[in-house]
């Protein structure tokens, strides 16, 4: 089978690709977005895993999920899904000038405030608190959000290394299973900011 072929590479140019204060799409602080999903959707609970498949399923998407014990770290889940430690990624939330935004990268590695605040051109990046954006992901255990910021209207950066992989494998809402997909699939759908983000752990 001839494998498929990825999106043209667009040259990774930290900086100069991303002369702006605000990203591409919106961003908004964790109170609004949250008013807002729950408001289109009319009840609780926006994104378990059921809202997930159906999700990548309108939108043709091959993937699988995979069930494991109960994990919290990268090197747990990786033992337990028994996914490749390089193909899993992890999903924090950063607030940029008091806004919410969401990076993924690498399981293993951590997010480059400094990275963050030259990208953003933002005065102020830091980690969110967990009370910071309990309430934005109705449906999903804390830590665990999957990775589709666009679900919520918030601002998604990714760190190029994930683009090495041919498959992602990230939480989908709770600590006990896994979604995995082709990574041009993922990015093809959150079209998200690429640049590099890591600082490693």
């Amino acid at each position: 089978m001839v494998p498929p072929t990825r999106p043209a590479t667009r040259p990774p140019e930290p900086v100069a690709f991303l002369p702006l204060r605000t990203p591409p799409r919106s961003v908004v602080t964790a109170e609004a977005a949250a008013t807002s999903k729950l408001e289109a959707t009319g009840k609780e609970g926006i994104m378990p895993l059921q809202k997930l498949k159906q999700y990548l399923d309108e939108n043709g998407v091959k993937f699988i999920t995979i069930s494991h014990s109960p994990a919290f770290t990268a090197q747990e889940i990786a033992a337990s899904a028994h996914v490749p430690g390089k193909e899993l990624a992890k999903t924090v939330m950063i607030k940029v000038d008091g806004q919410m935004v969401m990076v993924v990268l690498p399981a293993t590695d951590q997010v480059s405030m400094d990275r963050m605040r030259e990208i953003t051109g933002a005065h102020e990046a830091e980690l969110a608190s967990e009370e910071d954006f309990r309430d934005l992901f109705p449906g999903c255990e804390v830590g665990a959000m999957p990775p589709f910021g666009n679900l919520w209207d918030l601002a998604v950066f990714v760190d190029q290394r994930l683009r090495e992989d041919e498959q992602i494998a990230f939480n989908a809402g709770t600590h006990t299973e896994l979604v995995q997909l082709p990574y041009i699939e993922f990015e093809r759908l959150v079209e998200p900011t690429i640049a590099n983000l890591s600082a490693r752990a």
